[in-house]
């Protein structure tokens, strides 16, 4: 199984940047996205940002023009850069992957979250 893993959560201050990392070190195939949730107490999990094989980049809204997804194929790596963060960006942001672990067999696999929290 694909094991995924995350590192880059903390504490910051409003305001403040974080880079969250997550890295697939496992043999892996193929990757065909990459993305990251996030989970805050008693909401349901939302996906904030995915990367596609072909570099297309979605975002949910409300972290449009702060957050930046980006990838590095050769590492099977995403990153995701939180600028401008505000309160309600503190959640568990939780990394995941889709694609082949080898040429015939499809992979879902998450991390086990990293906690982000935003204030003062």
């Amino acid at each position: 199984q694909v094991q995924l893993v995350e590192s880059g959560g903390g504490l910051v201050q409003p305001g403040g940047s974080l880079r969250l990392s997550c890295a697939a070190p496992g043999r892996i195939y193929s990757i065909h996205a990459m993305g990251w949730d996030r989970q805050a107490p008693g909401k349901q999990r939302e996906l904030v940002a995915s990367i596609v094989s072909d570099g297309t980049t979605k975002y949910v809204d409300s972290v449009k023009g702060r957050f930046t997804i980006s990838r590095d194929n050769g590492k099977n790596t995403v990153y995701l850069q939180m600028n401008s963060l505000k309160p309600e960006d503190t959640a568990v942001y939780y990394c995941n992957a889709v694609g082949f672990s080898d040429r015939s067999t499809p992979f879902g696999s998450w991390g086990q979250g990293t906690q982000v929290t935003v204030a003062s």
